[in-house]
């Protein structure tokens, strides 16, 4: 059974499954599915535990050699692997599906998992996790629900803020929900239970928002034009290198112009994405991005790109970061053709 870390209570209560495995992006979200596993575990006398990590080259008769033999401590256990990554899972698939097979009774075994692309998710090893278990995945929180969640973090220790005081909290930890999970902890720690205000939060949050070009993608294509401007400020910040941000918009838009391109040829959608191999969670991102862009646009896209490629590499002028904010803001629907110097 897969469900979401967010779901992960609920199903606790429901009862321990024989065993669970926890991947994800988001490692906050991870460390806490897991955590809750082994303190449920503990509450119902699963007193001993043993920790195996796992890499390339590991034993995996350990593991079934573990799983078979006797307690010597408790009469119930927790065995906890901990995968490096899906390769390593994939030496194991016979020894992991011998165990979800047939787990050992008063045995729990939690299989922590690093995140994992779609194909990886359809392995035989991991469908045999999934069939005798509890897959959870620990999804990262999305630029939109993140307000949603701050609040929900505050209630839990019996604070509350307005629309505006969680957009500027949200802003100041975007893409980094350890460090958010951080400065929430430490608002209970400066301010007693109630509402906050803003110069409350303002004053005592740092700016720890983290940006990468997915994230940058991401809001090109939700058609965010000021996370998008936002996102590729903090990257010029860093030093991000600007042939990397590029090839990063012009993937975006290539995408797109692929998908648009078929289906101004009268190739159904779901057609058009299954040719272009279209993973299921982008498509329908992809149809609301395309209700806003034309094909003149995306192709006017590349070509900036192109330009912007040139100006990186000095055979052209102009300000590369400035031509990349107004692109942005026309990818993103929010502006109409226009010098750089005005978009900014």
């Amino acid at each position: 059974m897969q469900i979401d870390s967010e779901h992960l209570s609920r199903q606790l209560k429901q009862g321990l499954a024989p065993l669970y495995a926890v991947h994800g992006e988001e490692t906050l979200l991870a460390l806490e599915a897991a955590d809750r596993i082994r303190e449920e575990a503990r509450r119902q006398g699963f007193g001993e535990r043993e920790l195996m990590i796992v890499e390339r080259g590991f034993d995996w008769g350990r593991l079934l050699a573990g799983a078979a033999s006797l307690s010597l401590f408790a009469s119930r256990r927790l065995i906890e692997l901990q995968v490096a990554n899906a390769a390593a899972a994939n030496d194991g698939e016979q020894a992991l599906q011998a165990y979800a097979n047939a787990p050992p009774p008063d045995t729990l075994l939690l299989v922590r998992l690093p995140s994992l692309e779609p194909r990886s998710r359809k392995a035989g090893w991991f469908t045999a996790l999934d069939n005798a278990g509890v897959t959870v995945h620990a999804q990262a929180v999305p630029a939109s629900r993140l307000p949603a969640w701050l609040a929900g973090r505050l209630s839990a220790q019996g604070q509350q803020a307005g629309e505006d005081v969680l957009a500027l909290l949200a802003a100041r930890v975007e893409g980094n929900l350890l460090a958010a999970h951080q400065e929430v902890r430490k608002l209970a720690l400066l301010f007693p239970p109630g509402p906050l205000s803003m110069e409350q939060v303002g004053g005592a949050v740092l700016d720890v928002s983290r940006y990468d070009v997915s994230t940058l993608r991401e809001a090109l294509l939700a058609g965010e034009a000021a996370r998008a401007v936002r996102v590729l400020d903090g990257l010029q910040a860093e030093g991000e290198g600007l042939p990397l941000v590029v090839w990063a918009v012009a993937e975006e838009a290539r995408g797109m112009l692929a998908v648009a391109e078929l289906t101004a040829r009268g190739v159904p959608a779901a057609r058009a994405f299954e040719e272009l191999r279209i993973w299921r969670d982008r498509q329908a991102k992809l149809q609301r991005a395309l209700r806003r862009l034309d094909l003149a646009t995306l192709r006017a896209a590349l070509l900036a790109c192109a330009h912007i490629d040139r100006i990186a590499k000095g055979v052209a002028q102009g300000d590369a970061w400035d031509e990349l904010r107004a692109l942005a803001l026309r990818l993103t629907g929010a502006a109409a053709r226009r010098p750089a110097a005005e978009a900014r």
